[in-house]
This record gives C-alpha cells, structure tokens and sequence, in this order.
C-alpha cells in the first residue's frame, strides 16, 4: 500500500516547465478544485491532463489515494506529480501548487459520450455499468471510498466504440475508518462506501431513460422539499414511455442500488454478479436516454441535482457537534451579551477560560455559511447573494488563522466584504465542510 513517504520520494520538485508544454488557455473540464488542463510531453509530443492543487496535506492525501487506486486499468492513471510554485495572473506572489500529470481520457464524460451516441443501446449501459463498478469495487478492496462518483466523473479513453470507460478525480475519496474490532463499530455504523453503490443506481437510472429517479418538476438551485422527501423515502417509478423496452434484469438492479437503508443495498459483489451485467442476450435495444441528453440543459439540470445529493451524504458524514451558543454558560460570553458588543474585526482572543467556546463559535459560523449554501435562507429586505456575503463575513472573522479559508475565499473572488463574482455554492459548501474537518482535528488534537 502507498505509504505517505512513498508518495513524497514520488512528487519531483524540479520544474515541470523544464518537461512538459502546458496549454494554460485549454481546459479540459473543472472539478471541485479548479480546472483540468492540456499539457504535453516535450519528448514524446503526447498529450495529458494536467490537474492542479494547492499544496496541503488535504492534496497530497488525494494523490496518494489516486496513486494507489490507479493500478486498475478503469481508474485513470497519474503519469507523475510535480510540487512547483506558481503565480497565476491574479495573484500578487507565486503560491505552493501540486501539478499532477495523468492520462489524457479524448473519448469525454459519460453523459456527453451518450449524447454523441444516437442508438446507445442497454448492452452497451450495462458495459459502462461494469467497469464502473470494476473500478469502485477495486478502492473498496483498498478500505477507499470514492464518495464523488457521478457521470462528470466517468470518462471515455478514446472515441472508439469499445474504449474503456475510466473513474476519476478522488477529492473526496476517503480511507474507511470503521473497524470491526473497535466499539465505535454498531449495526448503525454506515460504511461511506454505501454512498459510491446508491450514486452507481442513480446513473444506472439515468443511463437507461435520461432523467433522475428522483425527479421533481419544480428544480431550483437546492433540492426542493418534494425531490428531497422522495430521495428521503426512496421513492421513484420507471415511468412506462421510457422503461416499457427496458430489461426487467435492468430494473432489478436499479432498484437493490437504490434502498433507502444502507444495509439493505446491493454490495458491490452482488452488482458484479447480477444478470444484467453477465447477460448472454442481446439487449440491443436502443435507449431514449440519447435522445434528451443531447440538449445540453437537461444535462446539466441532471448533474446538478446528482451533485447536490452527493454534497448532502458527505455533508451528513460530517460528525461534529456543536453548542447553540445561547446555553453556553461562558462569562466573557455573557457579559459581552450584555453589553451588546463583539469582539473587533480582525482580533479573536483566545484564553484558557473561553478558548473551547471560542472554537464552537467559529465552527458555528462555518456551518451557518454550508447551511446558507445548501438551503438558502434571506431575511425581509435581504436577497440570497447578501445573506451568505453576511454569513461568510462572520465566519472569516472568527476563522482568520485557516489557511485553508483563506486560499478558499481568494480562489472565490472574496474582497473582504463579499464575493466579486458568481459562486457556485455547492463547491463552497463542500471546502468549507474541509475547513471544518480541518479545525475540529487541530482543536482535538490540542
């Protein structure tokens, strides 16, 4: 298994400039942490991908479980990794980035392959079913979990008929730390590989008929209440326009992925070894699900809405709990309720007296800024875009020694006061959930 001093004698720190031609200009697609660009060898004249991080330990974990994970020929592989400094044109001073090399996939995302794909026929649904699930059970075997698999991340190798389908982008695969042996292990303990297995059912689903099993009419930028309480009871149907020509195996296994109880859902075993997937008969009929995935906004309304789901799981993963600030029973706290002051901008006094406190305070106001991304909240007068400025407002003065917050909120356009251009929320929710994690260990750790 790689080991993390494995990883470091791995990642060189000579110039990848002195390697490699880097396209700055093409992109290629853009994950959590930013774009993924074009370079090219200057050897060889071949063509990868290039993905680039900030370099913390939150990277280096992302590459050392993508390097041991992409040993399977349906994981796309990492080339080699460079740790260089570099100044991008809105940045005053060069910063610490990883540059990790990897295989260049032509043949695109999932959904989009289908698009191209006039008669994508349920065989060929069942095939990409495969690797995927080939690909997931072999991090499960490794006690990773992938915890992002969604169709953005299912790339094609080539545009040939047969190319290998191939999983990518692990930002949020994370080693499985249940352990049969320990007491915190219960029969209520969720294995965070149970995430990966219904996220295979949902694109199953989609593959087939081209929308959501989960869908809603009324779709907004969050879940509306009825989207969520169908994924909540696991309510979906297989609507007989689209499903009357697909296989019952099909349906069998959509519906084993997408149990409400974790327990209860088909393990990545019992994928592999279902009908569908070892079926002998022909299964060549073609799929509706080509048809509606060629407008581009049907698309993208179904990818929002699977990376909303996914952002709720992992969200919900996220164990820590904290005070309501009105029951804790601090006199510094109450005397500065009293007498209606805050602390002044830019100064956080930490003291042996209120220092826990302080920190449930700043990880209050970490969540307040995930809760206003994911359900967003405005008061009379206010819109949305005001709210959140407010909420992350607060939580940066609290929080003003993370590092991590800090590159966040500057890679987010934050001018102090608020965000200069559009956020994405979800992206914003999802490393602030990091920061939070990244806190609550240094705070146990003290």
């Amino acid at each position: 298994m790689w080991e993390e001093s494995d990883m470091e004698k791995a990642i060189k720190e000579t110039s990848i400039l002195e390697e490699y031609n880097i396209n700055w200009t093409q992109k290629l697609g853009a994950g959590i942490s930013g774009p993924v660009r074009v370079c090219v060898k200057k050897s060889t004249q071949e063509r990868f991908a290039l993905k680039i991080l900030f370099d913390r330990p939150k990277a280096r974990n992302e590459v050392r479980l993508h390097m041991m994970c992409a040993t399977h020929p349906n994981i796309v592989q990492i080339i080699e990794v460079f740790a260089n400094s570099v100044q991008f044109p809105h940045e005053s001073s060069p910063r610490a980035r990883l540059l990790i090399v990897m295989e260049m996939m032509e043949g695109g995302e999932l959904f989009h392959r289908i698009s191209q794909h006039r008669h994508f026929t349920e065989k060929q649904a069942s095939q990409v079913t495969k690797q995927a699930t080939l690909a997931l059970q072999h991090c499960h075997l490794l006690n990773i979990a992938h915890r992002d698999l969604k169709p953005e991340n299912l790339l094609f190798k080539d545009n040939s008929l047969d190319a290998p389908v191939k999983l990518c982008d692990f930002g949020f695969a994370k080693i499985d730390q249940g352990d049969l042996m320990t007491p915190q292990f219960t029969p209520y303990y969720v294995a965070p590989q149970s995430c990966d297995l219904w996220s295979l059912g949902v694109i199953i689903y989609v593959m087939l008929c081209g929308y959501p099993p989960f869908y809603s009419r009324h779709h907004s930028r969050t879940i509306p209440k009825d989207m969520r309480r169908k994924i909540m009871t696991g309510s979906f149907e297989f609507p007989e326009e689209e499903w009357s020509q697909i296989s019952e195996m099909a349906k069998d296994v959509v519906r084993k992925l997408l149990k409400v109880k974790p327990e209860e859902r088909l393990t990545i075993e019992g994928v592999l070894d279902h009908p569908w997937l070892n079926s002998t008969e022909a299964l060549d009929n073609v799929l509706p699900s080509a048809q509606l995935m060629m407008d581009k906004a049907v698309v993208a309304g179904i990818q929002q809405a699977h990376a909303e789901q996914l952002a709720n799981m992992r969200i919900q993963d996220l164990k820590v709990s904290l005070k309501p600030l009105h029951s804790v029973n601090n006199p510094i706290l109450r005397k500065r309720k009293l007498l209606g002051t805050k602390p002044k901008d830019g100064v956080y006094i930490h003291d042996r007296e209120n220092g826990a406190e302080d920190s449930n305070v700043a990880l209050e106001k970490l969540r307040d800024v995930i809760a206003q991304c994911i359900l967003p909240q405005a008061g009379k007068g206010e819109n949305e875009d005001e709210k959140l400025n407010e909420v992350v407002q607060e939580a940066w003065k609290y929080n003003r020694e993370c590092k991590l917050l800090r590159d966040t909120l500057q890679s987010f356009s934050w001018n102090g006061r608020g965000f200069t251009d559009k956020v994405d929320r979800l992206k914003l929710a999802e490393i602030v959930k990091q920061v939070i994690e990244e806190q609550t260990t240094s705070h146990e750790s003290q």
